[in-house]
């Protein structure tokens, strides 16, 4: 059986904390500022975990991480 391949822009977005959670970085921070406030833009910055709905499809896309 071929091996699993990655998923190349999961592995981009995603990395694997030290207790083997998956972290991901928020979305809305590419662009228009102005329009966002500064708690908005500053809780933004930070990363979050993967929910756990999530998870398991992500895990299948990075399989050797």
């Amino acid at each position: 059986m071929p091996k699993m391949k990655t998923h190349k822009g999961s592995q981009k977005r995603f990395k694997r904390t030290g207790s083997g959670k998956m972290k991901r970085s928020h979305a809305y921070t590419s662009h228009l500022f102005a329009n966002k406030s500064q708690k908005q833009k500053r809780k933004l910055r930070k990363g979050a975990l993967v929910s756990a709905g999530d998870y398991r499809r992500i895990k299948a896309m990075i399989p050797n991480k």
